[in-house]
Parts: C-alpha cells; sequence; structure tokens
C-alpha cells in the first residue's frame, strides 16, 4: 500500500494518450480507457478480492486474452489466472520520495 502503483499506472496511461481520468479501480475492480485510435486499457485492482475464483466471474480470461492491455494492482491475489506470458513491475518504497522499480518478464516455457 502506498507504494505508487497507481501513480505508475497514471504514468503510463499519459505515455499511451489515455484521454480519461485514470484513478485505482479498488471498489469496482476493473476501469477501462481509451487510447487513441479506438484501443483500450483495463486497469485491475484485486486488494479486496478475497477469493481469486471471483476473478473468472468477471470475465478475467476474456480480458487478459483479448488483446488488449491489462494493467493490474495486486496480481498475486489471482496468481493462478495470470496468462502465461507477462511483464511483472515491482515498486519499493526506499524513503518517502524514493521507489526501487524491478521489472522482470515471465514466459511459461511449456
Amino acid at each position: 500500500m502506498g507504494a505508487g502503483k497507481t501513480t505508475l499506472i497514471k504514468a503510463l496511461a499519459a505515455a499511451f494518450g489515455v484521454k480519461d481520468q485514470v484513478s485505482s479501480p479498488t471498489f469496482g475492480i476493473v476501469n477501462e480507457y481509451e487510447v487513441d485510435g479506438g484501443a483500450r486499457i483495463f486497469h485491475f485492482d484485486f486488494y479486496r478480492m478475497d477469493d481469486p475464483t471471483e476473478a473468472l466471474d468477471i470475465g478475467i480470461e476474456e480480458y487478459f486474452y483479448g488483446g488488449e492491455y491489462c494493467w493490474i494492482e495486486w496480481a498475486e491475489k489471482i496468481a493462478q489466472f495470470l496468462p502465461d506470458e507477462f511483464l511483472l513491475i515491482r515498486i519499493s518504497p526506499d524513503s518517502e520520495i524514493e521507489r526501487t522499480i524491478t521489472l522482470q518478464h515471465f514466459r511459461n516455457a511449456d
């Protein structure tokens, strides 16, 4: 909490040309943002999800395999449903104003 996940997503959204207001979808689980050209980005926040199978109820597989970007906060809550390939971004607070960001690419090697 408070590491800067939503702040990072706001910066990514600006870089992708999102015109919508970006906020954490903590209570709604998913926000949809439109990008120039009609593409969409889906922003998930699974912090309040207690049962990972609830993700299936919102059609998570359709989102993940629909060809659009999916940005996920608290992805560890639904780890068993993550796609075979994804980029994990870890944000570690070093101080009140400094963060360390680590990128890790995951690919299922069938």
